[in-house]
């Protein structure tokens, strides 16, 4: 109902198209950022893209497309035995402390597995 009389006025219109593009393009961005560290990188994507949704068909169109496939993604897995669903869970363990250990390295300069293995050589 607001949105309906926001976008009878023409300066409304594009004015909340301007809001939509721009929060939207902010939450993209952070939650793209976020993506190689452990946390909501992908929701906040998926946020960003529900906003964009509110304004934009394209926007409408790939969120119902990422929610159908997410929804397949999980539908499989749950359906699959306990052994399939550990490798799933450890290969995803695998690749996210993968992207952890190389944001450190190359974005801080700290390198944890050489860390480790010089402490265990020391103590």
């Amino acid at each position: 109902m607001t949105l309906d009389l926001i976008r009878a006025n023409p300066t409304g219109r594009i004015a909340l198209k301007i809001f939509i593009a721009i929060a939207g393009a902010l939450v993209v961005t952070i939650g793209i950022a976020l993506i190689p560290l452990p946390g909501p990188g992908w929701l906040l994507v998926i946020a960003g893209l529900g906003i964009w949704a509110v304004e934009y068909h394209w926007a409408r169109r790939l969120l119902g497309f990422t929610r159908r496939h997410v929804h397949g993604w999980t539908q499989w897995v749950t359906r699959q035995s306990l052994g399939v669903r550990i490798v799933l869970g450890s290969v995803g363990l695998v690749f996210v402390a993968t992207v952890v250990w190389l944001s450190l390295k190359y974005s801080l300069g700290i390198d944890v597995i050489a860390e480790a293995m010089h402490y265990l050589a020391t103590h």
